[in-house]
């Protein structure tokens, strides 16, 4: 991986965990005040943490492990003079969730354009056949049906604007409906305007709640509904639904956000929040090429 890419990307991690140290000062409570607290610092910062998680999900390795002690403890001992073990990282890794999941959270989603796309996506934790036999996410993982057949595992809801760009996101177990989070209005605060979904977002009580909130949705139709007048910018751009389909493979295969050999629920979320950033900084994204032409929007993907 490019060295200037590491470089810039720890010096954006580096600088939001300065200030959020900052922040955090005199708001967190302590476990037990009695016990004396390490003031002593890790060989290891978070924002070291927080960009090896990063670049492992940018390039091309498949096993953190390998990674960690193949390419960074030996390829990367400038940038990282003081690695650890790593059964070490690996446990620094659920100290490091919190302050990752908040730069996500601010620095790293995209803003709404007024064109936007809604999609869920299955994560497996393991095969269904082997969903009583899972110790690590008992009670949490739940079984779970797509267009793909049953699962066992938690799904992914994501909201993308027309660029690429991930708006919001949201974990649940596998057997929740896909309108749950748009009934529970949890993508309110960073939509407007025009949204797409698949036929699995059909609802009329979920519709006219979405029309007050300022939020169209438009969805295709089922073989047992009646026909109903579609403007033909909303057809087309409805036609490019695959766009979040597309974001879906990449956060999936390149990102790496789906695997079945995690052995702990916060290397889970950790894999999960680390994922999701490193999309955020692909150099290119799929997206739409939107050209207005007698003030008629006509998208096609790049």
């Amino acid at each position: 991986m490019n060295i200037d890419k590491i470089t810039e990307i720890f010096c954006l991690i580096d600088d939001f965990c300065k200030e959020f140290e900052e922040v955090k000062k005199g708001y967190v409570i302590a476990e037990n005040a009695a016990v004396r607290q390490r003031n002593r610092k890790f060989r290891l910062s978070d924002s070291e943490v927080i960009t090896i998680l990063i670049i492992f999900h940018l390039g091309q390795f498949r096993n953190l492990k390998h990674f960690y002690q193949h390419y960074v403890q030996k390829h990367l001992t400038k940038e990282f003079p003081d690695t650890v073990s790593y059964n070490r990282f690996t446990e620094l890794q659920k100290k490091v969730l919190v302050p990752m999941a908040v730069f996500l959270k601010m620095c790293c989603l995209g803003k709404c354009t007024g064109i936007s796309f809604i999609d869920s996506t299955p994560l497996k934790v393991c095969h269904t056949k082997r969903e009583h036999a899972n110790r690590v996410f008992k009670g949490i993982a739940t079984k779970g049906q797509c267009s793909m057949g049953w699962f066992f595992g938690f799904k992914l809801h994501i909201v993308i604007n027309d660029k690429g760009e991930i708006l919001d996101f949201l974990l649940t177990q596998g057997n929740v409906d896909d309108r749950d989070p748009l009934k529970n209005k949890n993508f309110h605060d960073k939509v407007f305007g025009k949204l797409f979904g698949d036929k699995g977002y059909i609802g009329k009580n979920l519709f006219e709640q979405l029309f007050i909130d300022g939020i169209h949705l438009i969805t295709k139709i089922r073989k047992n509904m009646k026909n109903c007048l579609m403007h033909i910018q909303d057809k087309v751009l409805l036609r490019k639904r695959a766009l979040i389909e597309t974001v879906n493979d990449e956060l999936k295969n390149i990102c790496q956000i789906e695997h079945s050999r995690h052995r702990s629920f916060e290397n889970f979320i950790a894999n999960l929040i680390s994922g999701l950033t490193a999309y955020c900084f692909l150099d290119k994204k799929p997206s739409l090429n939107i050209e207005i032409i007698d003030n008629k929007k006509i998208a096609s993907v790049a």
